[in-house]
Formats: C-alpha cells, sequence, structure tokens
C-alpha cells in the first residue's frame, strides 16, 4: 500500500462517522432506547407482578365450604337410611333433581328374608271363622271346616232335588244359601256308636240373615254324611237369658243304644244361644267345669269326658256383675238327664 493511500483511511473513517452524526465508538441511539424501555419494563413486572398473576387461593375459605358440603351429603345419607327404614316392603324413597321424592320398586336381594307363607284361607267367597282359634278343635283347620260345610249344603240341596214332588216332606224343604252367608261357630272330631258307626267331624254353622239359621254339618271319609238344620230362633218371649240348643244333644251324647258303654275319651260340645245381658257362661261335664266362648249371641263350650255319664251338661250363666242369671238345674225346659 502507498503512503498517499495509509493517509487517506482515517479521512476515510472520519467521514463515515460524520455522516452518522455521532461520536466515534458511540452506541447508536434506537438502542439505547429499546435498552431503556425493556429495563423500565423489567423494573414494574418487578414491582407490580401481584397486578397481573392469580390472586392467592383462599384456602380458609375453601375448606369451610368443603366441611360443610361433606356435613350436609352426612345429613342427606342419614335421611335416605331413614327413610328406607320407614318405606313400605318393595318399595323405597330417592331424591331427585331439586330435592323431589319419587318412589322406585325395590328389586329383592336374593339374601333377603321372607315372613312364612300363611296357611291358605277360605277364598272370599267362603264362610266367615269363629271368635277364638279355640273353636276349631282336633286340628281341624277353618279351610277343612268351611269345605265340609259346602259339601253338607251341596248335600242337602241334593236331597231336595231327588225328593218326590208328592211327599209331604217336601214342604220342609227351603234354601239353605251359600257358604258364604255362614259363621263357623265349632268344629270337633265326632265318635262313631252302634247307631252311626265311624268317626268324623261335626261342623256347626249360623248365620242371622235374611233368616237365623243353625246348621251341624256331619262329615265322614272326606264326604257329607248327614246335616241338621234349625231355621229360624228357637228363641220366645219367655226363654231364659241362657238357652242350649234344643237339637244339640247330638254334639255331647253317643247312641242311645250305647248308653253305659260310650267310648272314652269322648270329645263333646255344647253350644246355645244368650241375651246381650249375659257376659259369662259355664258348662260342668262329667266331674269337669270349663269356660264357655261368647260367640256373636251364641254360647259355645267343649271338652274331653273321660267316664259314663247320666246326665247332660250343667250351663250356668252370669251378667256383668258376675251374678248368676241362669241355671241349667233350675230350668224345667232343660232335658237333665242322658235319654
Amino acid at each position: 500500500m502507498s503512503e498517499d493511500q495509509r493517509r487517506q483511511e482515517p479521512a476515510d473513517q472520519g467521514d463515515f462517522e460524520e455522516s452518522t452524526g455521532r461520536e466515534p465508538g458511540a452506541e447508536p441511539e434506537g438502542g439505547r432506547d429499546e435498552r431503556d424501555f425493556e429495563e423500565q419494563l423489567r423494573g414494574l413486572l418487578a414491582e407490580d407482578a401481584y397486578a397481573i398473576r392469580p390472586s392467592p387461593a383462599p384456602y380458609p375459605v375453601i375448606r369451610r365450604k368443603g366441611v360443610v358440603e361433606r356435613r350436609r351429603r352426612v345429613a342427606a345419607a342419614g335421611a335416605v337410611l331413614v327413610t328406607l327404614a320407614a318405606a313400605p316392603v318393595g318399595a323405597y324413597a330417592l331424591s331427585g333433581p331439586g330435592g323431589a321424592a319419587r318412589t322406585a320398586a325395590a328389586t329383592p336381594s336374593v339374601s333377603a328374608t321372607y315372613a312364612p307363607t300363611p296357611e291358605p284361607s277360605p277364598t272370599p267367597s267362603g264362610p266367615a271363622g269363629p271368635a277364638t282359634p279355640g273353636q276349631l278343635l282336633d286340628g281341624i283347620t277353618l279351610a277343612q271346616a268351611a269345605e265340609g260345610l259346602e259339601k253338607c249344603l251341596a248335600y242337602d240341596r241334593g236331597i231336595a232335588a231327588n225328593r218326590d214332588p208328592s211327599s209331604p216332606a217336601r214342604s220342609f224343604d227351603s234354601d239353605l244359601g251359600t257358604a258364604d252367608s255362614y259363621r263357623i261357630i265349632l268344629a270337633l272330631n265326632s265318635t262313631g256308636d252302634s247307631n252311626s258307626p265311624g268317626d268324623g267331624q261335626y261342623i256347626v254353622a249360623v248365620k242371622e240373615k235374611p233368616t237365623e239359621t243353625r246348621l251341624i254339618c256331619h262329615v265322614k271319609d272326606g264326604e257329607a254324611s248327614g246335616i241338621n238344620t234349625s231355621v229360624g230362633s228357637d228363641r220366645q218371649p219367655d226363654s231364659p237369658p241362657v238357652l242350649a240348643d234344643i237339637n244339640g244333644g247330638k254334639l255331647f251324647r253317643q247312641s242311645a243304644i250305647d248308653q253305659g258303654n260310650w267310648k272314652l275319651p269322648f270329645r263333646w260340645g255344647v253350644i246355645g244361644t244368650v241375651e246381650p245381658s249375659v257376659s259369662r257362661v259355664t258348662v260342668s261335664y262329667g266331674d269337669a267345669t270349663g269356660e264357655a266362648v261368647l260367640d256373636h249371641g251364641w254360647f259355645v263350650a267343649a271338652g274331653v269326658l273321660e267316664q259314663q255319664v247320666t246326665r247332660t251338661p250343667r250351663i250356668r250363666g252370669y251378667d256383668a256383675a258376675g251374678k248368676q242369671v241362669y241355671d241349667s238345674d233350675q230350668d224345667p225346659t232343660y232335658q237333665k238327664t242322658i235319654q
């Protein structure tokens, strides 16, 4: 390089610096401004960072709301359990949207315990049962007694249908009605005798409407073998407050042919009617005395005879004060000896 060229270089460099309008080595004006802006921004961010970041979570408030919510759910669960306990079997209570209650069918669990199925009873069209279970004796159920009554009513209808129209007995035929109009007041075993061999069952049924009727039905080997009927009240204006059934003797005695030689032990029964003033009836037979049941205007007594007898059951009646108002031994119309 020539000396002239070396001398020219600083001039060229100085010309460049003058053209930019700044001193040699000085920083460009635009870069300084950008740096100042960045420094200001950093300062602002450092000072006011809390203004642009999310506020800290209000932990105490959140925890308090959580505790309240848990308590509400526990209370709701307890209410549902109480509702389940009180709801009928086969249904349970639920809470729907907005707390509305609704009912849904429950699905039985395979481990559920069910009550034993009760013994089938007569259909609603059958006869009513007695006032106490003790009036169905010797293992006879209400269903069996009702079946026996049905057979006896059919037996009676068959006799009437086959009777000679010209027979005088035809005038005594009457429609005894259906079994559902009756109430069974006594059922017990019967003992065969010389007049009617073979054991069986007696079914006693009564009804009040349209006419007072009493039936003593005899069943043997599952079939009706006889029926004794009393239509109309036995009571008269001068009847005593306790009145034994006039045809009820077949329930407490065996055939006269076997008098003194009855089959023992012997199941017996006594029936009759009482006035409303009578509140207690006792019956003595052989060497035993027992309380009769009062069943809708009827008295019913039963026992087991262990000895031969010559006298019929003795019947006594008492009013609510305990005063004796009837004694069959003092009743001239009552048959007192076995005949």
